[in-house]
């Protein structure tokens, strides 16, 4: 037994059993006097208890194998704590190991087996104080959580959230203080926004960088609606470390500006050997459809408002009708193990998933191997990461979908008798639109990464980190060609490679002597991106059963004034210089400092560098000796500042740009025929000294651990400050020849503050009930400061006599994200819209507008709990957020009494106001901004792990366990659209808006029945 082994072993099945022990290593006599008897077949039975009540500690996986790992076997005690394991050897020594969540790992390690001693093992597994000792990953290293002093959350596969997930960021939203996580649609594999700490520049949006083992990613699009993130199987994922102030983000320099994600996935471990299988299958329906009017009313109100009524007779649900009970199903396999000096890790992974709108449907196969490989003597370690996935997205055309789903005449039959799509004058089925149109987008990408190190001295490590990140998709927008309603065929192709190699070159150095610790980071980084897009299309297609995608040489309209082939291609490079230094003295006192200098080719020769530096000091006040007796077991102070940096400019754009043309406006006639030669002009002027983009952030945090680790938690107050705002701006010079141009704007900033509370306490009882409740807050403000101009427009609305119209933008004083709308105060005497005469020259023009609201919340939390009980356990998952507003572009656009007077259909709440005229018109205003508001029930598991010693598969099965999951089971909120977390990306210019819902896809809720079987 390990000699840390915090256990105690004594007789229990009966009187006289002689005390267990470690049997002393056999000495070549006594190997020769066993091998004369012969060993026979016998049951090893034991019992686990707790080491506070000595009670029987059910629900404990031990698992059992030969002192070389192999024929391994698991069991799970019972209620009184007993495990048995039938058919061993006597006279043959075994390995078991003891794990139990919310208590330390125990192992018995060369347990020589008799038939006096099978009886004779008692385990008393004692509570786990703390989690200080856990490894959190760091920029190009790892270290224990005691010792970071940097804000940084670590979460492991057993806290993720449960449910249909389809990227990594899915698992953590709700999960981490500071961070906003919000799934903007309910479509299958879309992108999802997160923001660390805020939105911190005007162009770049929020995405934080993710780095995977090692590999950082460029968050670029790779084709179709898809989130890059999903091609990443989240069964695959080990523990997910979000870094949160700078202090932490800095070593990654200009990339860590948005904060930074680092993913680890599984690898194998030496002496295990398993292979896992997990599966489920999940049933989904629209969570909340609105509330149209029904057949029955709309036949009321239509003739109220006089209007014309067209009644089919009919009583058709039309959101219905373009949705259906989805089902997912979710199928993995995984295979890990490995000697001392090999271990691996495999998996294949398959996903099908419908949409609950129908053709729509996501297929995902991933297939991943992990490798560690370790060679003389171990001054050698070589990693091998590589992952391969395939997606194939299928959708149907969503916003008109949707927009003709709730417009629709309720009255008019969905099927004719012969059960085809009914057919009529005065609009479009929605089912005909779903046989008509068609998005498919296949995506391949493959990332793999090399990582060799090498100990050159004691202490002294050498590492190379090569990847290469590669993305093909080929997406296809299909509209086949029909008669009634008639239309021409189209097809259009957009083919896009994205491309991105890493190389990477670092020392790192530790010393350790006495009460000092030291070590040092070293390194060099560069990195290529290289994008490229190109679109095909070809139009006029004949009515046929066979699809323009399968064959695009039917297409009739060759000319190039409809199909012009176009494309786009882009490189940029990141060439780094990074160092960091930890130093701890008595592990109490903790400093951190790092540099990273960033070259990138986006900028001109004067600032092509930036310096991105940051300090870190950590107090671990509770090793002091006047709080040794305290309640504390863990209280650390610690505070950091640093700098980060951010690119997000287009390529080359620091650079002269010039076009060439014949048109007389660029050239002039040399010959009196009057020709015009070819002439060359500047349509950008060169401009060398645009430079970074810079965020400055200073946190102040408190780690807390409390009775033994029952109670633990963090506060952290961040003050986040980003400067040399990027901005394409019009020139002030008259004989600028560009329309626009980037430049930094002098003194505008964007502000971020606020204060993190993380929460957390957990309690075992002897009994084998254990729970924990735990959750977070975060106060957060957001205000943009001396920015020279009134507005910078974000966000546009959509839709008929809507569209460009501003909804959001970017005002002085006011947070990102700010509503800027004209002030609605009712009606007139004629029942037309007032609005708010803010500057009283009794017109109502743009300059009325006023700062209405954000749509950035100032309140994020979340709760979270699970309480277990034998071999059952349950946990709970809400999260919400207060302080925002949501512009409900889709009411806007659909949902007025004009539209109903002309036999389209509205929502009750379009009819509520009785003063309002038939006639009245639905601009743009705060008529249509709501309270963004909500409380949500994320996921629900209910799981149960079978004793498989009972079940008498033990032998063959370790473990399984059966669970069924609800995932957005309700929420609540005041806002009446499909769902409150929503953006539809509405930008202007490439500047990100906010809080905007247009048609969005609608959220589904989720029943999800799985099963995972360990061998």
């Amino acid at each position: 037994m390990h000699a840390t082994m915090l256990c105690s072993m004594h007789a229990w099945a009966s009187a006289g059993t002689p005390a267990f022990e470690i049997p002393a290593p056999e000495k070549p006599a006594e190997r020769v006097h066993r091998s004369m008897h012969m060993s026979m077949e016998i049951t090893l039975t034991g019992k686990v208890l707790t080491d506070g009540t000595a009670e029987g500690l059910p629900g404990v996986t031990v698992v059992i194998s030969d002192v070389n790992g192999g024929n391994k076997q698991g069991a799970t005690t019972d209620e009184s704590g007993v495990f048995s394991f039938p058919n061993l050897q006597t006279d043959a020594r075994y390995n078991l190991e003891f794990s139990y969540i919310g208590y330390e790992k125990q192992s018995v390690n060369n347990f020589l087996l008799t038939e006096a001693n099978s009886r004779s093992i008692e385990i008393k597994l004692k509570e786990s104080a703390s989690s200080l000792n856990e490894v959190v990953v760091v920029g190009y290293g790892s270290t224990e959580k005691k010792d970071v002093t940097g804000s940084v959350k670590s979460l492991k596969s057993a806290d993720f959230n449960a449910g249909i997930i389809n990227s990594p960021e899915q698992l953590f939203q709700g999960k981490v203080a500071g961070v906003n996580v919000t799934s903007a649609t309910g479509e299958p594999g879309a992108a999802l926004q997160i923001a660390v700490r805020g939105p911190g520049s005007v162009r770049s949006g929020s995405t934080p960088l993710f780095v995977v083992d090692g590999m950082a990613l460029d968050n670029s699009a790779t084709g179709g609606a898809m989130n890059p993130m999903s091609f990443l199987n989240p069964q695959d994922i080990e523990s997910i470390d979000v870094l949160k102030d700078a202090s932490a983000t800095a070593i990654y320099g200009s990339r860590g500006a948005n904060g930074v994600i680092l993913i680890t996935t599984k690898k194998g471990k030496s002496g295990r050997s398993m292979v896992t299988y997990s599966g489920n299958i999940g049933f989904s329906k629209m969570a909340r459809p609105l509330e149209v009017l029904t057949a029955d009313e709309f036949r009321t109100e239509v003739p109220r408002l006089d209007g014309s009524l067209i009644d089919k007779g009919a009583n058709t649900d039309w959101q219905k009708e373009i949705s259906r009970v989805a089902q997912t199903q979710n199928h993995n396999v995984s295979l890990a193990g490995g000697t001392d000096k090999l271990s691996y890790f495999g998996s294949f992974g398959a996903q099908k998933q419908e949409g609950i709108l129908k053709n729509n449907q996501l297929n995902r196969y991933t297939g991943r191997i992990n490798i560690n490989q370790k060679i003389l003597d171990d001054r050698v370690s070589i990693d091998v990461n590589l992952n391969a996935t395939n997606i194939r997205n299928e959708r149907p055309p969503i916003q008109s979908l949707i927009g003709s789903a709730i417009s629709a005449n309720p009255t008019y039959p969905a099927y004719d008798a012969n059960g085809n799509p009914f057919k009529y004058q005065d609009g479009t089925n929605p089912l005909i639109t779903l046989g008509l149109e068609k998005d498919i987008t296949t995506t391949n990408r493959v990332l793999g990464n090399i990582s060799p190190s090498v100990t050159i001295i004691k202490g002294l490590v050498y590492k190379l980190n090569f990847g290469i990140d590669n993305t093909t998709s080929v997406q296809d927008i299909q509209s086949l060609g029909n008669l009634e309603p008639q239309q021409d065929g189209r097809l259009e192709t957009i083919s896009k490679n994205n491309s991105n190699r890493l190389i990477e070159n670092y020392l790192t150095y530790t010393f350790d002597k006495n009460k000092h610790n030291f070590s040092a980071l070293a390194g060099h980084s560069y990195q290529r991106f290289f994008i490229q897009t190109r679109t095909s299309s070809i139009n006029k297609f004949p009515v046929s059963d066979l699809e323009p995608i399968y064959n695009p040489g039917l297409g009739q309209d060759l000319t190039l004034v409809n199909n012009r082939p176009t494309g786009s291609a882009t490189r940029n490079e990141l060439q780094s210089f990074f160092s960091r230094i930890n130093y701890q003295y008595n592990d109490k006192y903790l400093l951190t400092a790092t540099v990273r200098v960033d070259g990138s080719s986006k900028f001109g020769s004067n600032n092509k560098y930036g310096v991105f530096p940051s300090f870190s000091a950590g107090w671990r006040i509770s090793e002091e000796n006047f709080l040794k007796s305290s309640a504390f077991n863990d209280l650390k102070l610690r505070a950091g500042w640093g700098r980060t940096g951010n690119q997000e400019i287009p390529s080359k754009i620091t650079q002269a740009l010039f076009s060439s043309s014949t048109a007389g406006n660029v050239s002039y006639p040399i010959f009196n025929n009057g020709t015009y030669p070819a002439g060359t002009s500047y349509s950008r002027l060169a401009n060398p000294n645009i430079q970074w983009e810079v965020s400055s952030q200073t946190d102040v945090g408190l780690d807390f651990g409390l009775f033994k680790g029952a109670l633990s938690g963090a506060v952290d107050y961040f003050h986040k400050v980003s400067r040399d705002i990027l901005l394409e701006v019009i020139p002030t010079d008259p004989v600028q020849p560009a329309g626009t141009y980037w430049t930094n704007v002098g003194d505008m900033k964007i502000v971020n503050q606020g204060t993190e509370l993380d929460l957390n306490f957990r309690r075992v009882l002897g009994s084998g009930l254990r729970y924990e409740i735990g959750g977070n807050v975060t106060f957060i403000k957001n205000n943009v400061e001396n920015s020279p101009y009134s507005v910078i427009p974000s966000g546009s609305a959509q839709g008929s006599g809507l569209t460009s119209a501003t909804i959001n933008g970017y005002l002085n004083g006011e947070p990102i994200g700010t509503f800027f709308l004209k002030e609605w105060t009712g009606f007139d005497e004629n029942g037309i819209n007032s609005f708010r005469d803010l500057d009283g020259d009794g017109i109502i023009t743009d300059k009325d507008r006023i700062a209405a609201g954000t749509a950035l919340p100032t309140k994020m939390f979340s709760v979270n709990g699970n309480i277990a009980y034998k071999g059952f356990d349950l946990t709970a998952n809400f999260n919400g957020v207060a302080g925002n507003k949501v512009y409900d572009n889709t009411a806007n656009s659909a949902f007025y009494k004009l539209r109903l007077s002309k036999g389209l259909n509205v929502t009750k709440e379009a009819l509520a106001e009785s003063a309002e005229s038939v006639n009245n018109s639905a601009p743009v205003s705060t008529r249509y901004l709501k309270n963004g508001n909500y409380f949500r029930l994320n996921n629900l598991a209910l799981g149960y792990n079978l004793n498989t010693t009972a079940l008498g598969i033990n032998k063959w099965v370790q473990s399984v366990r059966l669970s069924v999951t609800g995932q957005n089971l309700f929420v609540l909120t005041k806002y009446n659209g499909y769902d409150p977390e929503v953006n539809n990306n509405r930008e202007i210019n490439g500047i990100s808006s906010y809080g905007i819902d247009y048609m969005s896809y609608p959220k589904a809720k989720s029943v999800i029945f799985g099963v995972t079987i360990g061998l």
